[in-house]
Protein backbone atom coordinates (compact mmCIF):
# COMPACT_ATOMS: atom_id res chain seq x y z
CA UNK A 1 0.00 0.00 0.00
CA UNK A 2 1.38 3.41 -0.96
CA UNK A 3 2.22 5.74 1.92
CA UNK A 4 1.89 9.39 0.95
CA UNK A 5 2.82 12.39 3.11
CA UNK A 6 0.94 15.60 2.32
CA UNK A 7 2.55 18.79 3.59
CA UNK A 8 1.57 22.45 3.27
CA UNK A 9 0.05 25.52 4.84
CA UNK A 10 -1.29 25.44 8.37
CA UNK A 11 -3.88 27.89 9.64
CA UNK A 12 -7.63 28.52 9.58
CA UNK A 13 -9.32 26.84 6.62
CA UNK A 14 -11.85 29.66 6.24
CA UNK A 15 -9.23 32.35 5.44
CA UNK A 16 -6.77 32.95 2.60
CA UNK A 17 -4.73 31.24 1.31
CA UNK A 18 -6.52 28.08 2.47
CA UNK A 19 -9.95 29.30 1.42
CA UNK A 20 -8.76 29.32 -2.21
CA UNK A 21 -7.13 25.88 -1.86
CA UNK A 22 -10.11 24.17 -0.24
CA UNK A 23 -11.43 22.39 -3.32
CA UNK A 24 -8.08 21.10 -4.54
CA UNK A 25 -7.15 19.86 -1.04
CA UNK A 26 -10.44 17.99 -0.70
CA UNK A 27 -9.98 16.54 -4.20
CA UNK A 28 -6.43 15.47 -3.33
CA UNK A 29 -7.61 13.71 -0.17
CA UNK A 30 -10.49 11.94 -1.90
CA UNK A 31 -8.32 10.86 -4.82
CA UNK A 32 -5.54 9.46 -2.62
CA UNK A 33 -8.12 7.56 -0.56
CA UNK A 34 -9.74 6.09 -3.69
CA UNK A 35 -6.30 5.00 -4.90
CA UNK A 36 -5.86 3.05 -1.65
CA UNK A 37 -3.09 5.21 -0.24
CA UNK A 38 -2.44 5.61 3.46
CA UNK A 39 -1.92 9.32 3.93
CA UNK A 40 0.28 10.87 6.59
CA UNK A 41 0.26 14.55 7.48
CA UNK A 42 1.00 16.85 10.40
CA UNK A 43 -2.50 16.25 11.76
CA UNK A 44 -3.36 19.87 12.49
CA UNK A 45 -5.34 22.56 10.64
CA UNK A 46 -4.89 24.07 7.16
CA UNK A 47 -3.94 21.80 4.26
CA UNK A 48 -3.65 18.93 6.75
CA UNK A 49 -7.27 19.32 7.87
CA UNK A 50 -8.71 19.77 4.37
CA UNK A 51 -6.86 16.79 2.92
CA UNK A 52 -7.84 14.72 5.97
CA UNK A 53 -11.47 15.69 5.43
CA UNK A 54 -11.34 14.54 1.80
CA UNK A 55 -9.74 11.25 2.80
CA UNK A 56 -12.34 10.51 5.46
CA UNK A 57 -15.22 11.46 3.16
CA UNK A 58 -13.88 8.92 0.65
CA UNK A 59 -13.45 6.22 3.31
CA UNK A 60 -9.66 6.33 3.42
CA UNK A 61 -7.06 6.26 6.18
CA UNK A 62 -5.18 9.34 7.37
CA UNK A 63 -2.53 9.37 10.08
CA UNK A 64 -1.65 12.64 11.80
CA UNK A 65 1.90 12.94 13.14
CA UNK A 66 1.43 15.65 15.75
CA UNK A 67 3.93 17.91 17.45
CA UNK A 68 4.19 17.98 21.24
CA UNK A 69 0.94 16.84 22.87
CA UNK A 70 -1.44 18.54 20.44
CA UNK A 71 -4.84 17.11 19.64
CA UNK A 72 -5.28 16.56 15.92
CA UNK A 73 -8.06 17.60 13.59
CA UNK A 74 -11.36 15.71 13.78
CA UNK A 75 -10.85 13.86 10.48
CA UNK A 76 -7.80 11.81 11.47
CA UNK A 77 -8.08 8.03 11.52
CA UNK A 78 -5.07 7.88 13.86
CA UNK A 79 -3.44 10.73 15.79
CA UNK A 80 0.17 10.13 16.87
CA UNK A 81 1.36 12.50 19.60
CA UNK A 82 5.12 12.59 19.20
CA UNK A 83 6.09 14.84 22.10
CA UNK A 84 8.49 16.46 19.62
CA UNK A 85 8.67 20.05 18.37
CA UNK A 86 7.42 20.92 14.88
CA UNK A 87 10.70 20.31 13.05
CA UNK A 88 11.51 16.98 14.69
CA UNK A 89 7.93 15.80 14.23
CA UNK A 90 8.33 16.52 10.52
CA UNK A 91 11.14 14.00 10.21
CA UNK A 92 8.96 11.29 11.77
CA UNK A 93 6.31 12.17 9.19
CA UNK A 94 8.79 12.04 6.30
CA UNK A 95 10.35 8.74 7.39
CA UNK A 96 6.94 7.06 7.08
CA UNK A 97 6.29 8.17 3.49
CA UNK A 98 7.09 6.66 0.11
CA UNK A 99 6.41 10.01 -1.59
CA UNK A 100 5.72 13.56 -0.39
CA UNK A 101 3.14 15.94 -1.92
CA UNK A 102 3.56 19.63 -1.15
CA UNK A 103 0.72 22.20 -1.23
CA UNK A 104 1.73 25.85 -0.65
CA UNK A 105 3.30 26.30 2.73
CA UNK A 106 5.56 28.49 4.77
CA UNK A 107 8.93 27.75 6.42
CA UNK A 108 7.81 24.45 7.99
CA UNK A 109 6.85 23.19 4.54
CA UNK A 110 10.20 24.33 3.13
CA UNK A 111 11.98 22.36 5.86
CA UNK A 112 9.86 19.31 5.04
CA UNK A 113 10.61 19.57 1.30
CA UNK A 114 14.34 19.78 2.02
CA UNK A 115 14.11 16.99 4.59
CA UNK A 116 12.28 14.69 2.17
CA UNK A 117 14.92 15.35 -0.48
CA UNK A 118 17.76 14.65 1.98
CA UNK A 119 16.06 11.36 2.95
CA UNK A 120 15.74 10.35 -0.70
CA UNK A 121 11.95 10.63 -0.74
CA UNK A 122 10.47 11.82 -4.05
CA UNK A 123 8.66 15.15 -3.72
CA UNK A 124 5.74 16.28 -5.90
CA UNK A 125 5.12 20.02 -5.87
CA UNK A 126 1.47 20.95 -6.52
CA UNK A 127 2.22 24.12 -8.47
CA UNK A 128 -0.03 27.15 -8.38
CA UNK A 129 -0.66 26.70 -4.65
CA UNK A 130 1.77 29.40 -3.55
CA UNK A 131 4.23 29.50 -0.69
CA UNK A 132 7.37 27.39 -0.72
CA UNK A 133 5.82 24.84 -3.06
CA UNK A 134 5.98 27.41 -5.86
CA UNK A 135 9.12 29.22 -4.64
CA UNK A 136 11.27 26.11 -4.44
CA UNK A 137 10.51 25.23 -8.05
CA UNK A 138 12.53 28.31 -9.09
CA UNK A 139 15.80 26.94 -7.66
CA UNK A 140 15.69 23.38 -8.98
CA UNK A 141 18.78 22.21 -10.87
CA UNK A 142 17.74 21.02 -14.34
CA UNK A 143 14.17 21.53 -13.13
CA UNK A 144 14.45 18.37 -11.01
CA UNK A 145 16.99 18.49 -8.17
CA UNK A 146 17.67 20.52 -5.04
CA UNK A 147 21.43 20.09 -5.13
CA UNK A 148 24.26 18.73 -7.26
CA UNK A 149 24.14 15.30 -5.59
CA UNK A 150 20.84 14.68 -7.41
CA UNK A 151 19.59 12.52 -4.55
CA UNK A 152 16.02 12.17 -5.76
CA UNK A 153 13.84 13.91 -8.29
CA UNK A 154 11.50 16.74 -7.33
CA UNK A 155 8.45 16.55 -9.60
CA UNK A 156 6.04 19.32 -10.54
CA UNK A 157 2.31 18.85 -11.09
CA UNK A 158 -0.45 21.35 -11.76
CA UNK A 159 -3.43 19.07 -11.03
CA UNK A 160 -4.37 16.18 -8.76
CA UNK A 161 -4.56 13.98 -11.85
CA UNK A 162 -0.92 14.79 -12.66
CA UNK A 163 0.07 13.92 -9.07
CA UNK A 164 -1.53 10.49 -9.48
CA UNK A 165 0.19 9.96 -12.84
CA UNK A 166 3.58 10.82 -11.33
CA UNK A 167 2.96 8.52 -8.35
CA UNK A 168 2.04 5.65 -10.66
CA UNK A 169 5.32 6.15 -12.55
CA UNK A 170 7.61 6.31 -9.54
CA UNK A 171 6.03 3.91 -7.00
Amino acid sequence: MKKVAVIGYSGPVDRPPLLELRDICLELGKTLAKKGCIVFNGGRDGVMELVSQGIREAGGIVVGILPDEEVGNTYLSVAVKTGLDFQMRSFVLLRNADVVVSVGGEIGTAIEILGAYALGKPVILLRGTGGWTDRISQVLIDGKYLDNRRIVEVYQAWTVEEIVQIMEQIL
